[in-house]
Protein backbone atom coordinates (compact mmCIF):
# COMPACT_ATOMS: atom_id res chain seq x y z
CA UNK A 1 0.00 0.00 0.00
CA UNK A 2 1.46 3.42 -0.92
CA UNK A 3 2.20 5.78 1.94
CA UNK A 4 0.16 8.91 2.48
CA UNK A 5 1.75 12.25 1.65
CA UNK A 6 4.19 13.53 4.27
CA UNK A 7 4.44 10.14 5.97
CA UNK A 8 7.73 10.10 7.97
CA UNK A 9 7.96 6.34 7.43
CA UNK A 10 9.17 7.18 3.93
CA UNK A 11 12.49 8.34 5.38
CA UNK A 12 13.07 4.95 7.00
CA UNK A 13 12.16 3.18 3.76
CA UNK A 14 14.75 5.29 1.91
CA UNK A 15 17.43 5.08 4.61
CA UNK A 16 19.96 3.60 2.16
CA UNK A 17 19.75 6.84 0.14
CA UNK A 18 20.92 9.28 2.84
CA UNK A 19 24.62 9.21 2.00
CA UNK A 20 24.33 8.67 -1.77
CA UNK A 21 25.24 12.11 -3.19
CA UNK A 22 23.33 11.50 -6.41
CA UNK A 23 20.55 9.47 -4.77
CA UNK A 24 17.04 10.19 -3.59
CA UNK A 25 18.19 12.79 -1.07
CA UNK A 26 20.66 14.61 -3.35
CA UNK A 27 19.10 18.01 -2.78
CA UNK A 28 19.44 17.59 0.99
CA UNK A 29 23.21 17.35 0.47
CA UNK A 30 23.10 20.65 -1.42
CA UNK A 31 21.03 22.29 1.30
CA UNK A 32 23.34 21.04 4.04
CA UNK A 33 26.27 22.75 2.35
CA UNK A 34 24.20 25.92 1.91
CA UNK A 35 23.28 26.02 5.62
CA UNK A 36 26.91 25.62 6.62
CA UNK A 37 27.85 28.77 4.69
CA UNK A 38 25.80 30.77 7.21
CA UNK A 39 27.22 29.27 10.39
CA UNK A 40 30.05 30.90 12.35
CA UNK A 41 32.99 28.81 13.54
CA UNK A 42 32.53 27.35 17.01
CA UNK A 43 33.45 29.98 19.63
CA UNK A 44 34.84 27.36 22.01
CA UNK A 45 35.66 23.61 22.07
CA UNK A 46 32.44 22.85 23.97
CA UNK A 47 30.11 24.85 21.69
CA UNK A 48 26.97 22.91 20.71
CA UNK A 49 25.05 22.81 17.45
CA UNK A 50 21.59 21.24 17.66
CA UNK A 51 20.42 19.81 14.35
CA UNK A 52 16.63 19.38 14.38
CA UNK A 53 15.26 16.66 12.09
CA UNK A 54 18.85 15.65 11.39
CA UNK A 55 17.91 12.57 9.37
CA UNK A 56 21.00 10.62 8.42
CA UNK A 57 23.30 13.38 9.65
CA UNK A 58 24.17 15.13 6.38
CA UNK A 59 25.30 18.24 8.27
CA UNK A 60 28.01 16.21 10.04
CA UNK A 61 31.03 17.00 7.79
CA UNK A 62 30.24 20.72 7.88
CA UNK A 63 29.65 20.80 11.64
CA UNK A 64 32.88 18.92 12.28
CA UNK A 65 34.84 21.39 10.16
CA UNK A 66 33.34 24.31 12.10
CA UNK A 67 34.30 22.75 15.44
CA UNK A 68 30.92 22.19 17.14
CA UNK A 69 29.68 19.29 19.19
CA UNK A 70 26.93 18.02 16.87
CA UNK A 71 23.68 16.96 18.54
CA UNK A 72 21.04 15.59 16.17
CA UNK A 73 17.36 15.15 16.97
CA UNK A 74 14.98 13.05 14.89
CA UNK A 75 12.11 10.57 15.17
CA UNK A 76 13.51 8.14 12.60
CA UNK A 77 15.56 5.32 14.12
CA UNK A 78 17.17 4.34 10.81
CA UNK A 79 18.37 7.87 10.07
CA UNK A 80 19.66 8.35 13.61
CA UNK A 81 21.69 5.17 13.31
CA UNK A 82 23.43 6.57 10.24
CA UNK A 83 23.92 9.93 11.95
CA UNK A 84 25.71 8.21 14.85
CA UNK A 85 28.04 6.51 12.38
CA UNK A 86 29.04 9.99 11.18
CA UNK A 87 29.84 11.31 14.64
CA UNK A 88 26.51 12.88 15.58
CA UNK A 89 25.32 12.64 19.20
CA UNK A 90 21.90 11.31 18.20
CA UNK A 91 18.78 11.92 20.28
CA UNK A 92 15.44 10.38 19.39
CA UNK A 93 12.62 12.85 19.92
CA UNK A 94 10.07 15.18 18.39
CA UNK A 95 10.96 18.64 17.11
CA UNK A 96 7.74 19.80 18.81
CA UNK A 97 9.08 18.83 22.25
CA UNK A 98 12.85 18.46 22.00
CA UNK A 99 14.32 16.48 24.92
CA UNK A 100 17.19 18.93 25.49
CA UNK A 101 17.73 21.70 28.06
CA UNK A 102 16.79 25.35 27.69
CA UNK A 103 19.62 27.47 26.30
CA UNK A 104 21.86 24.49 25.53
CA UNK A 105 22.76 25.46 21.95
CA UNK A 106 25.08 28.00 20.39
CA UNK A 107 23.51 27.17 17.01
CA UNK A 108 20.22 25.56 16.00
CA UNK A 109 19.75 24.24 12.48
CA UNK A 110 16.15 23.52 11.51
CA UNK A 111 16.30 22.29 7.94
CA UNK A 112 13.43 20.99 5.83
CA UNK A 113 11.10 20.30 8.74
CA UNK A 114 8.76 23.29 9.14
CA UNK A 115 6.78 22.16 6.07
CA UNK A 116 6.33 18.68 7.55
CA UNK A 117 4.59 19.58 10.84
CA UNK A 118 1.11 20.80 11.75
CA UNK A 119 2.46 23.61 13.94
CA UNK A 120 5.56 25.27 12.48
CA UNK A 121 5.45 28.07 15.06
CA UNK A 122 5.73 25.49 17.86
CA UNK A 123 8.92 24.20 16.24
CA UNK A 124 10.24 27.75 15.98
CA UNK A 125 9.47 28.21 19.68
CA UNK A 126 11.57 25.12 20.43
CA UNK A 127 14.43 26.62 18.38
CA UNK A 128 14.21 29.80 20.47
CA UNK A 129 14.08 27.81 23.72
CA UNK A 130 17.17 25.79 22.84
CA UNK A 131 19.25 28.79 21.77
CA UNK A 132 21.44 30.78 24.10
CA UNK A 133 21.01 34.56 23.78
CA UNK A 134 23.12 35.65 20.84
CA UNK A 135 22.94 32.16 19.33
CA UNK A 136 22.56 31.52 15.60
CA UNK A 137 19.49 30.06 13.89
CA UNK A 138 19.37 28.65 10.34
CA UNK A 139 16.13 27.30 8.88
CA UNK A 140 14.90 26.33 5.44
CA UNK A 141 11.44 25.34 4.28
CA UNK A 142 8.89 25.55 1.49
CA UNK A 143 6.68 28.62 1.37
CA UNK A 144 2.89 28.66 1.29
CA UNK A 145 2.38 30.33 -2.07
CA UNK A 146 0.43 29.86 -5.27
CA UNK A 147 3.47 28.49 -7.12
CA UNK A 148 5.01 26.37 -4.40
CA UNK A 149 2.71 23.37 -4.84
CA UNK A 150 3.07 23.08 -8.63
CA UNK A 151 6.85 23.59 -8.46
CA UNK A 152 7.84 21.76 -5.25
CA UNK A 153 5.47 18.83 -5.79
CA UNK A 154 4.35 18.82 -9.42
CA UNK A 155 7.84 19.37 -10.85
CA UNK A 156 10.52 18.81 -8.19
CA UNK A 157 9.21 15.41 -7.07
CA UNK A 158 9.53 14.14 -10.64
CA UNK A 159 13.12 15.12 -11.40
CA UNK A 160 16.37 13.35 -10.43
CA UNK A 161 17.84 14.82 -7.27
CA UNK A 162 14.57 16.35 -6.18
CA UNK A 163 12.52 15.28 -3.16
CA UNK A 164 11.11 11.73 -3.20
CA UNK A 165 7.55 11.51 -4.58
CA UNK A 166 4.94 11.99 -1.87
CA UNK A 167 7.28 13.50 0.72
CA UNK A 168 5.48 16.88 0.82
CA UNK A 169 1.93 18.02 1.55
CA UNK A 170 1.13 21.50 0.22
CA UNK A 171 -1.35 22.04 3.06
CA UNK A 172 1.61 22.24 5.47
CA UNK A 173 3.69 24.75 3.53
CA UNK A 174 4.87 27.70 5.61
CA UNK A 175 3.22 31.11 5.90
CA UNK A 176 6.26 33.41 5.86
CA UNK A 177 4.54 36.41 7.44
CA UNK A 178 3.26 34.29 10.29
CA UNK A 179 6.72 32.79 10.77
CA UNK A 180 8.41 36.20 10.92
CA UNK A 181 5.81 37.56 13.34
CA UNK A 182 6.29 34.54 15.59
CA UNK A 183 10.07 34.92 15.42
CA UNK A 184 9.81 38.50 16.63
CA UNK A 185 7.60 37.48 19.57
CA UNK A 186 10.06 34.72 20.46
CA UNK A 187 13.05 37.07 20.59
CA UNK A 188 14.52 36.00 17.26
CA UNK A 189 15.82 38.42 14.65
CA UNK A 190 15.14 36.47 11.46
CA UNK A 191 15.46 37.38 7.78
CA UNK A 192 14.24 35.26 4.88
CA UNK A 193 15.77 34.78 1.45
CA UNK A 194 14.77 32.62 -1.47
CA UNK A 195 16.88 29.66 -2.56
CA UNK A 196 17.22 27.81 -5.84
CA UNK A 197 19.72 25.36 -7.32
CA UNK A 198 22.29 26.86 -9.67
CA UNK A 199 21.04 26.01 -13.17
CA UNK A 200 24.58 25.68 -14.52
CA UNK A 201 25.58 23.38 -11.66
CA UNK A 202 22.41 21.34 -12.04
CA UNK A 203 23.05 20.70 -15.74
CA UNK A 204 26.68 19.75 -15.02
CA UNK A 205 25.60 17.50 -12.12
CA UNK A 206 23.09 15.65 -14.30
CA UNK A 207 25.85 15.06 -16.86
CA UNK A 208 28.17 13.71 -14.18
CA UNK A 209 30.54 16.67 -14.39
CA UNK A 210 29.94 18.02 -10.87
CA UNK A 211 29.60 16.11 -7.60
CA UNK A 212 27.20 18.65 -6.09
CA UNK A 213 25.02 21.67 -6.84
CA UNK A 214 25.28 25.08 -5.21
CA UNK A 215 22.14 26.67 -3.80
CA UNK A 216 21.83 30.27 -4.99
CA UNK A 217 20.10 32.99 -2.91
CA UNK A 218 17.48 35.20 -4.51
CA UNK A 219 15.19 37.98 -3.37
CA UNK A 220 11.91 36.14 -3.99
CA UNK A 221 11.20 33.58 -1.28
CA UNK A 222 7.93 32.18 -2.62
CA UNK A 223 8.99 28.56 -3.14
CA UNK A 224 12.06 27.37 -1.25
CA UNK A 225 13.38 29.80 1.35
CA UNK A 226 16.00 30.00 4.06
CA UNK A 227 15.92 31.97 7.28
CA UNK A 228 19.04 33.30 8.99
CA UNK A 229 18.90 34.86 12.41
CA UNK A 230 20.01 35.24 16.00
CA UNK A 231 18.41 35.13 19.39
CA UNK A 232 18.48 38.63 20.80
CA UNK A 233 21.09 39.27 23.52
CA UNK A 234 19.36 39.43 26.85
CA UNK A 235 16.43 37.25 25.75
CA UNK A 236 15.58 34.55 28.29
CA UNK A 237 16.52 30.94 27.55
CA UNK A 238 12.87 29.95 27.81
CA UNK A 239 10.51 32.07 25.76
CA UNK A 240 6.76 32.23 26.05
CA UNK A 241 4.56 32.21 22.95
CA UNK A 242 1.94 34.90 23.43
Amino acid sequence: MPLARNDPAQYDQLADQWWVPAGGFAMLHWLAASRAEHLPPAPSPDAVLVDLACGGGLMAPHVRRLGYRHVGVDLGAAGLGLAREHGVAAVRGSVLAVPLADGCADVVVCGEILEHVEDDVAVLAECARLLRPGGTLVVDAIADSRLAGPVAIGIAERIPGGPPPGIHDAALFVDRRRLLAAADRLGLDLRLVGLRPSVRDLVAWKRGRRPTVRMVPMRWSGILFAGYGRKRPGAPARTVEE
